[in-house]
């Protein structure tokens, strides 16, 4: 066992912090938010902050509304898209066919064909 008169779990000059160090706290109010899975998060605001309409749900990350009647609804998650996915959206078949004609006739002149 280890002697001596140390301190454990302090620093040199760590002491309570009150009030009368830290200055008085604004005053607070608790504002209700329910997400679509019914989590009931309250946060708590400076009275004369401006308070958001929306807040992100603590426990499943859902947008949350002040409304515990109709709630946010969840965001929708899109399936993953490759980058091949993307382009087909943009361009059409034929659009494509053109452009890699273009590409080829590049190469082929470049290489000397």
């Amino acid at each position: 066992m280890a002697g001596g008169n140390a301190i454990r779990g302090t620093r040199v000059g760590a002491g309570p912090m009150g009030e009368s160090e830290r200055g008085e706290s604004a005053p607070r109010r608790r504002i209700s938010y329910w997400c679509a899975n019914g989590h009931e998060s309250r946060p708590s605001f400076a009275v004369e902050a401006e308070i958001p309409e929306m807040w992100d749900c603590p426990r499943c990350g859902f947008p949350a509304g002040r409304n515990e009647e109709r709630p946010p609804d969840p965001p929708r998650t899109e399936p993953y898209k490759t980058h091949l996915a993307y382009v087909k959206e943009r361009r059409s078949e034929a659009d494509g066919r053109a452009i890699l004609d273009e590409a080829l006739s590049r190469l082929r002149q470049q290489r000397g064909r």
